[in-house]
């Protein structure tokens, strides 16, 4: 099982070029199911859960080809309605085929998800909206089935008991686009990704307005057609990257942005007195020795994103005085702060909160990644620490991270991926 080790205390400097967003790429994929045809994806990040989710279409019939950060997807021949467990079980998103799969078809059996271990995530919300929209779903075995459903469009009240749910506004749309006649979705998720894949949608004949709002119309269509799409850039990416910035860099031009889909990160930085610096769909970052703490509470967007607080945590491990970070959407989240206190950090956790201390030299130490964005916050912390770090369990960072070892030494980071057989 491969490894990183990064030798921490180099400065950076360059520019790093933002890839397309995971978690629009993902449900996107599953939304060309709707279409009998072919759709062309652009900006596609080149990561593993873009490859599980091409497995799993090609397991119900469709043909997908890889072209540099192009796909082609053709769905004439899907001639399966079921996602199994052997390979649901690697990633959650993989539910996304449901929607899909039952406003085209009307019947799916897709197995309970996998993915990162920060929480529960139930589909309850998922199930409730795809039953207003007349499908028949039952929990079997593990598996989510609807034998036949006919769909017909609804007025649905979906915003659980943590806020909007961005998964299952997403499925929710994408069966309601098939559906017969007029849906309304209340108490949506107003990520942009949502939107990007209300855009994809109605790129290739489909008609959702609202998306980005929490009331988002759906008029249903029986037909679709092919389209050509471009994947928004990935904004908890460029994220990462300027923590990394604002935490190692003389200067680091992040490129391939959307600043306004990073205005909660950007206006904690300028309160502290960072300063990133916004050009168009470019942000400057750099590096300054002293700097206040502060707290943040995660929300949904557009409020500080949960998949941010760990890279947010580490900075703060660097800021004068102390900082709260309250976490309100996965119980699970802070699995990363015993590996950032065996580097010396200071942290305390009490129920969904965690209690920083800073600035504190961190050291080099072995640790472990927990889940996608522990695994970032694990490679942040390196790069500041004294010495070697060497971090394993990496495969949950190439699941949402495009060759992050790779972008990180062009800026002059030293970081390697090691085999076992290989390590020093």
């Amino acid at each position: 099982m491969d490894k990183f080790i990064i030798d921490g205390g180099n400065i950076l400097e360059g520019e790093i070029n933002i890839s397309g967003a995971k978690n629009s790429v993902l449900p996107i994929m599953a939304a060309s199911i709707l279409n009998n045809g072919t759709t062309v994806l652009r900006n596609v990040p080149l990561v593993h859960d873009v490859i599980t989710m091409k497995q799993i279409l090609e397991y119900i019939g469709a043909k997908v080809e890889i072209d540099g950060n192009t796909l082609n997807i053709n769905t004439e021949n899907i001639n399966k309605t079921e996602a199994p467990y052997e390979l649901v079980k690697k990633m959650r998103s993989s539910y996304y085929v449901l929607g899909s799969l039952i406003g085209r078809f009307g019947k799916a059996s897709v197995s309970l998800p996998g993915g990162c271990v920060i929480g529960a995530r139930p589909v309850d919300l998922h199930i409730k909206g795809l039953k207003a929209l007349g499908a028949d779903i039952e929990l079997e075995h593990g598996y989510i089935k609807s034998r036949f459903s006919k769909l017909k469009g609804t007025k649905i009240f979906l915003e659980g008991m943590h806020g909007p749910s961005v998964g299952a506004t997403i499925n929710v749309m994408m069966a309601a686009s098939a559906a017969n006649g007029e849906s309304v979705i209340s108490g949506a998720a107003c990520e942009p990704e949502v939107i990007d894949v209300a855009n994809f949608i109605n790129s290739m004949g489909g008609d959702i307005k609202g998306a980005g709002t929490h009331t988002i119309k759906i008029n249903g269509k029986t037909t679709f057609h092919d389209t050509e799409y471009s994947i928004i850039p990935d904004r908890i990416e460029a994220g990462t990257y300027i923590i990394a910035g604002v935490l190692a860099a003389k200067e680091l031009l992040i490129k391939n942005t959307i600043p306004s889909h990073l205005e909660s990160l950007l206006v904690k930085l300028n309160e502290i007195g960072l300063n990133p610096i916004v050009d168009h769909n470019n942000i400057l970052v750099k590096r300054k020795e002293n700097f206040k703490s502060t707290n943040i509470k995660v929300l949904p967007y557009p409020g500080f994103p949960t998949d941010m607080q760990a890279q947010f945590a580490v900075l703060m491990t660097q800021a004068e005085g102390k900082s709260i970070i309250s976490e309100t959407i996965f119980e699970n989240r802070f699995m990363y702060v015993p590996e950032l206190l065996r580097m010396g950090a200071d942290i305390q956790t009490e129920d969904n909160n965690a209690f920083i201390n800073g600035p504190t030299v961190l050291e080099g130490a072995e640790v472990m990644a927990s889940d996608l964005r522990a695994s970032a916050a694990l490679i942040l912390a390196a790069l500041v620490a004294k010495g070697k770090t060497t971090i394993s369990r990496i495969y949950h960072i190439d699941r949402g991270y495009e060759r992050i070892e790779k972008k990180l030494s062009n800026v002059g980071a030293s970081i390697k991926r090691v085999n076992p057989n290989q390590e020093e």
